[in-house]
Formats: structure tokens, C-alpha cells, sequence
């Protein structure tokens, strides 16, 4: 039995905006690269390097999850050589992370992810000039 439209619940419907666009990419980068930071070195680290650490499935699951701000690239128009950049990054990451156990550590400074959202925070800005963010580093304190 289907359930009547008005009894739903409301979702919040995926925005296509070059803000929301903008948002969503990076939460699912800062999830996959910068979750948590190592203690002593102050290095991040996120779920991209943590399921490199399970043989095979992890690295699929982690190629899955950066193939995720390939496709929504790919949805805010960019060139066909930018996504196939972007890909290729992926498509690198998850080569590194084959190789069991040790794949973590390259990985750990080959951030994929990170240069895919380097190269969609370009394009917004180049072709969506309104969604522009700036980026203001903290100076320390005197």
C-alpha cells in the first residue's frame, strides 16, 4: 500500500545551487580526509585512509565515496579533462590502497579528495562567481 503524498515525511530535497553543490562536497571531503586529527603530529586523517585498512572491500567503499564529488562535479558542467583528472584521482587512490595494509600510508599523504574539491571550488568560482567563499586563515594569538 502506498502511502498518501500529505503522510510522507519531509525530507529536505537535495539542492541543485552551486551552494548546495558547494556544501555537500565539502562535508563528504572533510568526512573522507580531515574527520579526525592524530594526536602528536596533528596530521587529519578520515575515512578514506581508516577503510584503506580493510583488504579490497574498504578500498572499494572509500573509491565509492570519492566517486560520489567526481559525479556531482560532473553535474555542475565542468570540462570532460577536469573530470577525467578528477577520476584519475580517484582512480589512484584506490590503486595505492590495494596494496594490503601498507596502501594506508601513501594514501595518508595522497589526498584525493582534497584536490577534487580544490578543482570544483576553482570551477564555482570561475563560472559561479555569487556562491564564492573566502577563505580567511586564523592568525595566532599575540
Amino acid at each position: 500500500m502506498a502511502t498518501p503524498r500529505d503522510e510522507r515525511l519531509p525530507f529536505a530535497q537535495f539542492g541543485t545551487d552551486p551552494q548546495s553543490v558547494r556544501q555537500r562536497v565539502e562535508t563528504m571531503e572533510k568526512l573522507l580526509e580531515r574527520m579526525f586529527v592524530i594526536p602528536g603530529i596533528n596530521r587529519p586523517i578520515g575515512l578514506d585512509v581508516i577503510l584503506d585498512l580493510v583488504p579490497v572491500v574498504g578500498d572499494i567503499a572509500a573509491a565509492v565515496l570519492g566517486a560520489y564529488i567526481v559525479w556531482e562535479g560532473r553535474n555542475l558542467g565542468m570540462s570532460r579533462w577536469k573530470i577525467a583528472r578528477m577520476a584519475g584521482n580517484v582512480g589512484f587512490d584506490w590503486l595505492l590502497g590495494l596494496i594490503p595494509w601498507v596502501g594506508a600510508i601513501p594514501d595518508f599523504f595522497f589526498r584525493s579528495n582534497t584536490r577534487n574539491l580544490r578543482m570544483i571550488r576553482r570551477h564555482l568560482d570561475k563560472h559561479h562567481p555569487a556562491g564564492a567563499s573566502i577563505e580567511v586563515k586564523a592568525r595566532p594569538a599575540d
